[in-house]
């Protein structure tokens, strides 16, 4: 009886377990306040931490490093190597484009942002052009 108990256990995986064991965050603790935060739905609708991963259910998840659209294909409670990580999702089309996009966009605000702060002549200049005189 507890051999099957086991067995059962083996394919419940939480969404904390599964976000960290992916390597989406650093910690089960970040994952957990991500999720209680927010920042991860589960087939459009917002979840809780100890939901279970099932095989072919869509995650949104919103991180510092973008907001990932991802379809789970092997459920793991087991944090592994960043390869073996990579094998138990797989990111949309859409997802990596609009990530892509973002970080375009970024890397040419980056490049029209000015190197250093205006000293006092340029403030005086700025603060001309902003009255209209």
């Amino acid at each position: 009886m507890a051999r099957k108990q086991d067995e059962d256990t083996d394919n419940d995986v939480r969404l904390d377990k599964w976000l960290w064991a992916a390597r989406f965050f650093k910690t089960r603790s970040m994952a957990h306040d991500a999720i209680n935060g927010g920042k991860v739905f589960v087939g459009g609708f917002r979840a809780k931490p100890s939901r279970s991963v099932e095989v072919g259910q869509e995650i949104l998840i919103t991180t510092d490093r973008g907001r990932f659209t991802v379809v789970v294909e092997k459920l793991s409670a087991a944090r592994g190597s960043a390869t073996v990580a990579s094998t138990l999702y797989r990111e949309t089309d859409e997802s990596k484009q609009q990530r892509e996009q973002v970080s375009e966009m970024h890397r040419l605000a980056k490049m029209t942002a000015p190197s250093e702060r205006p000293n006092s002549h340029d403030r005086k200049i700025l603060r001309r052009l902003k009255e209209g005189n």
